[in-house]
């Protein structure tokens, strides 16, 4: 089984805002063959707690704008591993460091990487 389109775009949309509050290492994986709740798990860093928050709110708004509402939220007051769950895009925004520890990315390694097409900043 593979990710639906409209979760892919979703994702697509997701890292876009992600990526204007600077989030880094934006990874998207098709999870939709192990787990049945959701299609792709969009994973993204940031440099300290107010980035985090930062990025997480920017994506919550954006999606929103969309017409996507997030079904469950969790780690806001942290601010070091925020979930937004979306229904089919589950989107992790860790901390860097909780990224490394959590490395979510060699748990799922047997899940395809969705291309993301996300703009370089301009120096």
């Amino acid at each position: 089984m593979t990710a639906s389109t409209a979760s892919i775009e979703l994702a697509q949309l997701a890292a876009e805002a992600a990526d204007s509050k600077q989030a880094e290492n934006l990874v998207a994986l098709d999870v939709s063959g192990p787990l049945p709740l959701a299609d792709v798990f969009l994973l993204a860093s940031g440099r300290n707690e107010r980035n985090v928050v930062a990025i997480a709110e920017e994506i919550q708004d954006r999606l929103g704008a969309s017409g996507s509402k997030v079904l469950r939220r969790e780690g806001m007051a942290e601010g070091r591993w925020i979930l937004l769950d979306f229904g089919d895009l589950v989107v992790h925004v860790f901390h860097e460091e909780d990224r490394m520890y959590y490395s979510l990315e060699r748990l799922w390694k047997d899940c395809p990487v969705v291309p993301l097409a996300v703009t370089a900043p301009e120096a």
